[in-house]
């Protein structure tokens, strides 16, 4: 007998409020981004408190600058999260539908989107504010990771960014899942929990790292080697996790079931994967660059 897990008896919603012609529901996604921010916002306070932490003992903002940053940070990931799903994932169809590009409500957000948002809201914070880029990056790198493991699990309440057929002992059988999706796999359909995958590596393993070695290890005393950590590590989980991770719709077809956009090396890569292998290189290129300056400083 196949042994599997039965998807949990959770609504996506939390609770609605039923205001006759209107009605208010809070979804555990909605509740996942606030309450990933508002961690966030507590650590990047707490590591502004924190002196010893920074190069000079000089912290690269006040805590009363963190409430006016958040808020650049969050147009940043609506917008970027936003536009990036539409460039990346199904541009075709919003080329189509102009009109329901903005229609977040429905769905529709790319981390790497959110993370080009939320670079280009950084970098226009510092500007007007004249503050050290890097360790204004290093403070969002050990802030991001509570967020991603929140939303990560909310994907997974949501029924949706579902893993590949499996049959190991902990897949899952998600609602809608049929047995013609998983070809070749006897008996019930049942699929990788990869959004538990990424919570744990993207959010748990990375965050923990992240935080350790910022308080314990002085990683912040080098701007730009925290945040290169956190790019290199989020590009490895993302990648490795996409092998579990079932394609967008969008991708597969009957000549393409894997839903692969890039043969490299006889090797299919998804575009999950083709989107974090620039920031592994890029994350370690920080890495080496803060290590590199450190020997020159005086």
């Amino acid at each position: 007998m196949q042994l599997v897990i039965p998807f949990p008896d959770i609504s996506p919603e939390l609770f609605t409020i039923d205001l006759g012609p209107v009605s208010f529901a809070l979804r555990w996604y909605a509740l996942a981004y606030i309450t990933g921010i508002i961690i966030g916002w507590r650590i990047a306070v707490r590591a502004m408190r924190t002196p010893r932490l920074w190069p000079g003992d000089t912290p690269p903002m006040t805590p009363s600058m963190i409430e006016d940053f958040l808020t650049w940070i969050i147009l940043g990931i609506i917008l970027g999260g936003r536009l990036g799903f539409v460039l990346f994932y199904q541009p075709e169809y919003y080329l189509a539908n102009p009109l329901q590009i903005p229609a977040l409500w429905k769905g529709g957000m790319s981390f790497h989107g959110g993370f080009l948002g939320v670079l280009v809201a950084g970098l226009l914070f510092c500007r007007k504010y004249k503050l050290p880029i890097l360790s204004v990056a290093d403070t969002l790198a050990i802030a991001t990771a509570p967020g991603l493991m929140l939303g990560r699990i909310a994907n997974f309440i949501n029924n949706e960014l579902w893993g590949r057929p499996s049959t190991l002992p902990w897949a899952v059988i998600f609602p809608g899942t049929r047995a013609q999706d998983c070809p070749g796999v006897v008996g019930l359909c049942a699929r990788h929990p990869s959004q538990l995958y990424e919570a744990g590596l993207e959010g748990l393993l990375l965050g923990g790292i992240l935080l350790f070695l910022a308080w314990r290890r002085d990683w912040l005393k080098l701007p730009g080697q925290t945040m290169g950590l956190f790019v290199a590590g989020y590009g490895v989980a993302r990648f490795f996790v996409e092998f579990f991770r079932q394609a967008d719709p969008q991708f597969i077809t009957p000549a393409n079931p894997m839903g692969n956009v890039v043969q490299w090396g006889g090797v299919g890569i998804s575009m999950g994967q083709v989107l974090s292998l620039p920031m592994i290189l890029v994350g370690l290129w920080f890495i080496a660059y803060a290590r590199r300056t450190s020997r020159v400083t005086p």
